[in-house]
């Protein structure tokens, strides 16, 4: 898996959360089992709507946070990339949650696989976002971290790359 690390190619959301959308549902009628299979999709829909949404802006304001530090974005236009590539994401989640959530409906048994599959997409999804943040710090920021993580026991090396590993005692 490799690692995107250039700050103006902004990362879309992908089929890391496709199954984590398909599987969230809102409820949207008082914790009452839904009455049709209707109600069930959209409800299912509109979670994968909300997982999409949340995860894409998350993704975006980390990814830009680094041209905003090096000046060759404002917050107006940072602000303008994440409403839109979280609008792309929206549709994007609204059509893979009303696909899996008919699925679903059609076929109950396979939410365990789905699930399953959720969790390695969140955690590929994870590190996505942890990889954002790392970008957007300074300099002097990741040193800090690098020294507070030493200090714990923790050694960074496995998530970011280039940056000599010190021996633990």
């Amino acid at each position: 898996m490799t690692r995107e690390r250039d700050p103006f190619r902004i990362p879309r959301a992908g089929a890391e959360v496709a199954p984590l959308g398909g599987l969230a549902a809102l409820d949207l009628h008082g914790g009452r089992p839904p009455l049709s299979g209707r109600m069930f999709v959209a409800e299912s829909a509109l979670g994968g709507v909300v997982i999409y949404a949340v995860y894409q802006a998350l993704l975006t304001s980390l990814r830009t946070e680094v041209l905003v530090r090096r000046g060759a974005l404002g917050r107006p236009e940072q602000t303008r990339m994440v409403l839109a590539t979280v609008g792309s994401a929206v549709r994007q989640g609204a059509a893979v949650s009303l696909v899996l959530g008919l699925v679903l409906l059609l076929a109950p048994w396979l939410a365990l696989p789905l699930s399953l599959l959720g969790i390695v997409g969140m955690g590929k999804a994870s590190l996505d976002l942890f990889h954002a943040f790392w970008d957007g710090l300074s300099p002097t920021q990741r040193e800090q971290l690098h020294e507070a993580a030493y200090e714990a026991g923790v050694q960074l090396g496995g998530l970011v790359r280039g940056r000599p590993h010190r021996r633990l005692n």
